[in-house]
């Protein structure tokens, strides 16, 4: 199966497709804006990611003669084709050709910012929704997770071990990834190892200890076999007793000119037993043996076990890391905001809801951030026909009573940046570590009252004022047409 290909998407967007092109509205030039409107784990913040896995289907994007047979098979409720062949080979000859500019991975972002904006015929913005979607909302929750996690363990390293419980293949390696932007230092999975240069590591399993005599006797023979990789798992049998022939065999190893790296916990109370461990340990003159902790962790057991002085110095978190735990989905969605009409002058769009919230936002949207002494201020979502005009007035989108100033004299950047130009790509994919480094110094401008674990402080982030009122007259003109 080709990941890349263009059938990587939901039916109606074919079929609006072929409606576009029957109507005559294929390279009309239209907008769409990728956002979400709720942040992930009730949290304070959520961190961007999946831009390089859409550039990747974005230049594989196009029909191909398998896809569109495929397409010729599809019925309607009358047993016809459901597509014309003429639709079909417009198919055929379309080659990319939007404007793509995006929030670069790694960025700390908030609701109802635009990650990704799409400009071009509207044919094909509409049919790359459903991939976009999938590809980004699902990298942004787990890099969102894992950045949670490892603020939690304080800067101790925190370490992926997820992929026996992730969504399939490709979901292990894209949440290895994703997990990796967002602060983890390692994973066991190989093939993300392989794929995009994440340092991996693993020693054994309980089956490695249950297939010998003994305990001792199996360290005995992993230490034979990988004196240089000696991360005992202590578990198996009484864990406080595995410590010790762990120390038992740290000694002969030190003794052949290796060293024990230390020791894995798997079970138990984590706290005491990492206690216990390293009194062990250290009496024995093994100081510098680290203690890894695992057992189905997630942030808020990690924080747990820190307020309980639990002497664990590496965090092995899987389920909760990979499938995001109690949290299934981001909930991004793909809203067009605006559509150039015949005069070439651009129409702003708006979706109506009963619920405030799913009211969509209009215009050509940029997310501007401020900045204050090194710390993240606010950030105010402009129409870029309209620019951002000062004193910046921040208004919550489905709270217009909420409104926050910026400062005079802060700094300010521009959130989305050029992707794709005419459907070429312009920019430049940022080394894996290079992303990961980025999302740590975005959460050091943070105020720490937004980045804790139980009702964070909001963060300023909403629509700049002229963005604000225009919208609230999209709404009364909505509202009264028959």
């Amino acid at each position: 199966m080709n990941p890349n290909t263009p059938l990587l998407t939901d039916l109606y967007q074919l079929t609006m497709a072929a409606g576009y092109f029957h109507a005559g509205k294929a390279e009309q030039e239209a907008v769409f804006h990728l956002f979400f409107r709720k942040l992930p784990f009730k949290g304070g913040y959520a961190v961007a990611a999946g831009l390089a896995s859409v550039i990747e289907w974005l230049q594989g994007f196009r029909f191909h003669e398998p896809e569109l047979h495929y397409l010729a098979t599809l019925r309607g409720r009358d047993g016809l084709p459901l597509f014309h062949a003429n639709f079909l080979g417009y198919l055929r000859e379309m080659r990319w050709q939007c404007d793509v500019d995006a929030i670069p991975e790694g960025t700390l972002v908030f609701p109802h910012e635009p990650l990704v904006r799409v400009r071009g015929p509207i044919i094909q913005a509409q049919l790359v929704e459903t991939a976009l979607l999938n590809l980004i909302n699902f990298q942004t929750l787990i890099a969102t997770k894992s950045a949670r996690v490892c603020e939690a363990a304080r800067g101790e390293p925190v370490m992926e071990f997820g992929l026996r419980r992730a969504q399939g293949p490709d979901g292990a390696v894209m949440a290895s990834r994703a997990a990796y932007i967002g602060g983890a230092v390692a994973t066991s999975n190989v093939l993300a190892g392989m794929v995009h240069g994440i340092p991996v590591r693993g020693t054994h399993a309980h089956s490695w200890v249950m297939s010998f005599d003994s305990e001792l006797e199996s360290f005995a023979a992993y230490a034979e076999a990988m004196p240089n990789n000696c991360i005992f798992l202590v578990d198996t049998f009484d864990t406080l007793d595995g410590v010790r022939h762990a120390v038992e065999i740290g000694k002969r190893l030190r003794a052949s000119g290796h060293e024990l790296v230390g020791i894995r916990l798997d079970s138990g109370d984590l706290a005491w037993l990492s206690i216990e461990a390293r009194r062990i340990l250290d009496g024995a003159g093994f100081e510098k043996a680290i203690i890894v902790a695992s057992n189905d962790l997630d942030e808020h057991l990690i924080e747990s076990l820190k307020h309980q002085d639990a002497r664990i110095t590496y965090w092995g978190v899987g389920t909760q890391m990979v499938t995001g735990g109690d949290q299934p989905a981001l909930g991004g969605v793909y809203k067009l905001g605006a559509i150039r009409d015949a005069d070439g002058v651009w129409q702003p769009k708006i979706k109506l809801s009963e619920q405030a919230a799913k009211v969509s936002n209009p215009g050509i949207q940029q997310v501007r951030r401020f900045t204050v002494d090194g710390e993240f201020r606010g950030d105010a979502i402009f129409d870029e026909e309209d620019g951002c005009a000062e004193p910046v007035q921040i208004i919550h989108p489905s709270e217009p009573a909420r409104v926050k100033t910026m400062p005079e004299g802060a700094s300010h950047e521009d959130l989305l940046v050029p992707v794709f130009r005419g459907g070429k790509l312009v920019y430049q994919i940022p080394s894996l570590p290079d992303i990961q480094s980025h999302c740590r110094d975005q959460l050091r401008h943070l105020n720490a009252t937004s980045k804790r674990l139980q009702n964070p402080h909001t963060y300023p982030a909403g629509l700049e004022r002229s963005l604000a009122q225009r919208k609230m007259t999209l709404i009364e003109q909505a509202r009264i047409q028959p």
